[in-house]
């Protein structure tokens, strides 16, 4: 009965009991986890059960599934607490086998001439040595922790170291950058000053040997018409040229 009953009350899906239920249009229901991941591995809204597509894309939850599979875990975790042969209420631990067992348990053949304590104080003796067991272990946490600690502020020292290097780096390079650049322009500068010089140079020569070309032209262009006078008129004025 027990396991009919939670196969009605499981998700189609993941097959355990419902949680938090959703009922789709079509009255089916799912796990809203499981439904959720249905989708996205199909990628459309169908119903994992009868495959019809979903008129909603947040379907509305299923409480009342939800409250009876909520009272149902609470009832089978009860009936779990009992002793499963005698359907006792567990008081007891049996300290040779290692388990709880109810008052029948403790005349049964089974447990025969066994040493039994109270559940309080078998709880009590097992959570001290635990307790025993776990201060070591928490003692190494501590020492780890505090080893987690100093890594993180040696990590965060050379992400600083790191970090202020760099920053010397960049400013050592944009020194010699400015330098290189004050001295390219100064050389360049320098370069335009002589060019300049130089050219101005050139060109008063030029204009000097312009003006020599000009006379002398001026002077061969007379001479030719004088040779191309007269003879008489030629003696007169070439006569001139000669003295």
């Amino acid at each position: 009965m027990a396991s009919k009953l939670e196969e009605e009350i499981s998700c189609p899906v993941c097959t355990e009991i419902f949680k938090d239920p959703v009922i789709l249009t079509c009255s089916h229901s799912v796990c809203r986890v499981c439904l959720q991941q249905f989708w996205d591995t199909k990628g459309s809204r169908e119903c994992p059960v009868c495959r019809n597509t979903s008129l909603k894309d947040s379907p509305l939850p299923n409480l009342t599934l939800k409250n009876l599979c909520e009272v149902y875990l609470q009832e089978r975790d009860h009936t779990d607490a009992l002793c499963k042969e005698h359907k006792r209420k567990l008081e007891l631990f049996c300290q040779d086998d290692k388990q709880l067992v109810c008052l029948v348990c403790l005349c049964s053949k089974l447990h025969k001439h066994h040493n039994f304590s109270p559940t309080v104080e078998a709880a009590c003796e097992m959570k001290e040595e635990l307790k025993n067991k776990l201060q070591p272990l928490q003692e190494k946490l501590e020492e780890f922790e505090e080893a987690k600690v100093t890594c993180d502020e040696t990590a965060e020292y050379i992400k600083t170291q790191a970090q202020n290097t760099e920053k010397q780096i960049k400013e050592e390079f944009e020194k010699l950058h400015q330098f290189l650049r004050d001295e390219e322009a100064a050389r360049i500068a320098a370069l335009r000053e002589e060019e300049e010089q130089k050219s101005q140079m050139m060109k008063e020569k030029i204009e000097k040997m312009s003006r020599e070309i000009s006379s002398l032209s001026d002077t061969i262009r007379a001479i030719e018409e004088e040779m191309g006078a007269d003879d008489i008129t030629f003696l007169q004025v070439g006569t001139i040229h000669c003295l």
